[in-house]
């Protein structure tokens, strides 16, 4: 029988999350019960993020463009509100929009701004409801909160303990891709469990599912600012993860090798990382439970994705920002009330095409509500909806994906095959690459650029 159309939609993020640390996805390292509820619909293994950084992700979602067309290559700047947004082209179609949790689109403060000294995003609430939002809650995110003030701090200010929290994300450490240089321990959250973020915006997002009209549609953009550092998850949860001191990271091609005291520390940085996962996944079976007792589990399509992975000590990095699947791929998932064959896609897509798919679900065209005849080249919309592939018509939109960043690399990554080009990388100037066979190298640690037999490969790449 034929489901009540339109569907209101929910999209569900975390941030910094890798692939390998969802229970629906092969290989996994942790389990996800209830985020594996919305693979019941499709699983999709090979999500590129078109730019493995918070803004930029998250930028690229809003527009469906890449980040080179919007000006958002870097984590610096704010996105322009001359840009068209699935969220305005929601609105306009009828839809009651709610954003809770972290949105980032706003970068524009240098790193050097004092503390308390960035963006007053409670203030600044008009403007991101120009982006398309009817209701938003924000959390800025966790290292952001220590200079920007939001919805989530000004709780944490309610509550008294705004500046010994800033206090706390300082005392854990700077950021860096060399783990050597960082301070991360995995230490638990020093506060009272409910005013841990992710479960202050797990309550949020329940509340916007009980503010929304009744009389048209929702769609709900539900961000948590988890599993990123710091890795401080509640006591409770991290007593929950098992020790686990298994000795799978893959090499590096930087010097020194690991030490055995990082090892160690690596070793509970990653236990604190599944148990951050922990508390997502139960706010996220909390958020189920609404939608059940709501009525609204078969008018409700569900996605969950991320903005990017986490290196979490492979080839001895941390952080993101890289062209390895550790950093570049997200898991991602669709709950439709219509397709639930618990079906699993290993063909290539982008992160974007997400919102190709959110307005597809609303029944709007990408190529026509995000496109722009000016500037040049706005008119160029490349992410492409899912909807086939959901429906079960092809199991693939694209042969390859793309994903870009600072100005440093470019990628295309296909089944078989990724390509990274790095930008000014040799001592004349010129570009070098590295090309990796995915199906006998699936950790990507031989480059093979320089085969005989890949020259086929490469006259593509261009």
């Amino acid at each position: 029988m034929s489901l009540k159309s339109p569907y209101n939609i929910i999209f569900l993020m975390t941030d910094q999350h890798r692939a390998d640390y969802v229970g629906f996805l092969p290989g996994s390292k942790y389990a996800t019960p209830n985020i594996d509820r919305i693979a019941d619909g499709i699983a999709f293994s090979n999500c590129v993020s078109v730019n493995p950084i918070c803004t930029p992700a998250r930028t690229a979602l809003l527009t469906g463009k890449y980040t080179h067309q919007i000006g958002t290559l870097a984590m610096s700047g704010d996105l322009s509100l001359e840009h068209p947004t699935y969220l305005r082209a929601l609105q306009s179609a009828g839809y009651w929009t709610a954003g809770v949790g972290k949105f980032h689109w706003l970068q524009g403060w240098p790193w050097v701004t004092e503390r308390g000294k960035g963006h007053d995003l409670v203030g600044l609430k008009p403007h991101i409801m120009k982006y398309g939002l009817d209701y938003v809650w924000e959390a800025s995110g966790k290292q952001l909160a220590v200079r920007n003030y939001c919805d989530y701090c000004e709780h944490l200010n309610r509550k008294g303990i705004l500046e010994r929290y800033r206090d706390h994300i300082v005392s854990r450490g700077s950021n860096s891709i060399d783990p050597e240089k960082t301070k991360w321990s995995g230490e638990p959250w020093p506060f009272a469990e409910e005013d841990y973020v992710d479960i202050v915006t797990g309550r949020e997002i329940i509340k916007a599912i009980d503010e929304r009209p009744h009389d048209r549609p929702f769609f709900l953009f539900g961000s948590f600012c988890g599993p990123h550092k710091p890795y401080d998850p509640p006591a409770s949860y991290l007593d929950a993860v098992p020790v686990d001191e298994t000795d799978d990271f893959l090499p590096g091609d930087t010097e020194p090798p690991m030490s055995d005291s990082l090892r160690k520390r690596m070793f509970k940085v990653r236990r604190a990382y599944r148990a951050m996962i922990g508390v997502i996944d139960r706010q996220i079976g909390f958020i189920f439970d609404k939608l059940n007792r709501e009525g609204l589990l078969d008018s409700t399509v569900v996605i969950f994705s991320s903005d990017h992975g986490e290196m979490l000590g492979d080839r001895n990095r941390m952080s993101k920002m890289q062209p390895w699947r550790q950093s570049v791929v997200v898991p991602t998932a669709i709950r439709h009330p219509e397709y639930l064959a618990a079906r699993r896609c290993d063909s290539p897509v982008e992160n974007i095409d997400l919102t190709a798919t959110i307005l597809d679900i609303a029944g709007l065209s990408a190529a026509r509500v995000l496109s722009k005849p000016w500037p040049a080249f706005h008119d160029r919309v490349p992410c492409r909806s899912l909807m086939t592939v959901i429906r079960g018509d092809t199991d693939r939109i694209r042969d390859t994906a793309f994903s870009e960043c600072m100005g440093d690399w470019q990628m295309l990554q296909s089944d078989d095959w990724k390509y990274v080009r790095y930008l000014n990388q040799t001592p004349d100037g010129e570009p070098s690459e590295a090309l990796y066979d995915l199906r006998s190298d699936r950790g990507e640690l031989v480059n093979m650029i320089a085969a005989p037999e890949c020259a086929g490969i490469l006259m593509h790449r261009s």
